[in-house]
């Protein structure tokens, strides 16, 4: 599609979100910006956790292919990603067509917008002559994380012995082998998909939710190995206005009984909406927070503990123990929760989201990365930006109680909140006027508007 002088105005963005809840709000946050700097924005989602399009009224959807498998572990997610990208392929194609056909005869499609997971729309875009960029919803540790993969293992080091799981990545400092965001199982498909999302391809530039005051020399560095503009424009769920994109329904309950905590006296725990655990482990979790004598706001996510539907497979003894200390929801508005003043911590599985969220309210964290680019994040939280602790090992009730009351009560802790709260006024500079993240927006916006 060509642009004739001043006639055509191509004002229409196309989203391409990934199909998990850590890849569509920010796609949707993104949406929200660049709605309020004057694009229709069009979402082609996956009908497989599809957000609600009554929740987002300016914007218009439209469906891919539906699938009935789920994917809740890493080796299912590649697969999952992979089967997906080929499938919605010929189907994203009808939908261009379908958007074209509604535009009025001076409108058109200023560019397409793609998750990095999903990859099949670049093949589209190149077809029609549209300009696509590509969304990165993770950290820039993550993204060189993965470009080092193949390179590491054209040398021979990966798969690596277990002998070598806390040996330092040279490269990667301060990444340790066990940190990689790799499955060391023989899994042909796990090579595919990075091969397939690290490649931009025709892509114009790159999108990335971060802020420079985390990492300037990492974005720094990707910006020397690109041949295109990187948009460092995070953190999105602070700058954007959008509603809330929540795949689950928030129990806002809890938010009254955080009312009645002293403040930074609450232990947050959410390890995402994609991590499981087994009735042990829950339990082992369970005894570990009461033991802390720490009050404790506790996400336990239904279908998330293997062989269990929820805490009703608790030992009574738990039950009695937790009383009025501990409060457990299904799910949590959990921007709020990170917000109030009566939480002093969280013990997080690192997803790029939280971290992000927890960092922008100068909560300081228990880093339990489950698998993939949460290792990375967890390194980053408690070794470069040190506002963390790493719970590593087997979940153990003693390790657990101890990890807690170092962060809660301990000076340790307290130095790690401070560092917290520092790292929240600087990404308040970020995104205010004049700031990275702000001047960042602005140079893609006008990047959109010269297509």
């Amino acid at each position: 599609m060509e642009k004739r002088g001043n006639i055509r105005r191509l004002n229409r963005v196309v989203l391409v979100p990934g199909p998990f809840q850590g890849h569509i709000n920010p796609m949707l946050q993104l949406g929200s910006i660049l709605h309020s700097n004057g694009f229709f924005i069009t979402v082609v989602q996956a009908q497989y956790n599809s957000p609600k399009p009554s929740s987002h009224p300016d914007f218009s959807f439209l469906p891919l292919p539906d699938t009935s498998s789920s994917a809740t572990t890493t080796g299912e997610i590649i697969d999952f990603a992979l089967q997906l990208n080929t499938d919605c392929k010929a189907r994203f194609q009808e939908c261009l067509a379908q958007v074209m056909r509604q535009l009025g005869p001076y409108d058109g499609i200023a560019c397409i917008i793609y998750d990095q997971l999903m990859y099949f729309p670049e093949a589209a875009a190149k077809d029609l002559k549209l300009p696509c960029i590509v969304f990165q919803s993770g950290s820039a540790a993550v993204s060189l994380a993965c470009d080092a993969l193949f390179q590491l293992k054209a040398e021979g080091h990966i798969p690596f012995p277990e002998s070598m799981s806390n040996d330092p990545v040279l490269e990667l400092y301060p990444l340790r082998f066990k940190d990689l965001p790799i499955l060391q199982e023989k899994l042909e498909n796990f090579w595919q998909l990075p091969s397939k999302t690290n490649n931009i391809r025709t892509s114009l530039a790159i999108i990335y939710d971060t802020v420079d005051c985390l990492e300037n020399s990492l974005l720094a560095k990707i910006q020397q190995q690109c041949q295109v503009p990187t948009f460092p424009i995070g953190p999105l769920h602070r700058i954007s206005s959008g509603p809330s994109s929540s795949l689950l329904e928030e129990d806002t309950s809890c938010l009254s009984w955080l009312d009645k905590q002293s403040c930074n006296s609450v232990i947050y725990v959410s390890l995402g909406s994609i991590a499981s655990m087994d009735v042990k482990e829950l339990v082992e979790m369970g005894w570990g927070l009461v033991n802390s004598q720490q009050p404790f706001l506790w996400v336990v996510r239904p279908g998330s503990i293997l062989g269990a539907e929820w805490i009703e497979v608790l030992p009574e003894g738990l039950k009695k123990n937790i009383g009025e200390r501990g409060y457990i929801v299904k799910w949590a508005p959990q921007k709020e929760v990170l917000a109030h003043g009566a939480v002093g911590g969280f013990l997080s599985h690192c997803g790029w989201n939280s971290t992000l969220e927890s960092i922008c309210e100068g909560i300081p964290m228990i880093c339990r990365p489950c698998f993939g680019d949460q290792k990375v994040n967890a390194r980053y939280v408690s070794h470069v930006w040190r506002v963390g602790l790493e719970l590593e090992g087997d979940l153990e009730r003693g390790e657990i109680e101890k990890v807690v009351k170092k962060l809660m009560i301990d000076e340790e802790g307290e130095a790690m909140r401070e560092k917290a709260k520092k790292l929240k006024e600087n990404v308040k500079l970020c995104i205010k006027e004049g700031g990275s993240s702000y001047n960042s927006i602005n140079r893609l916006v006008e990047m959109i508007r010269s297509f």
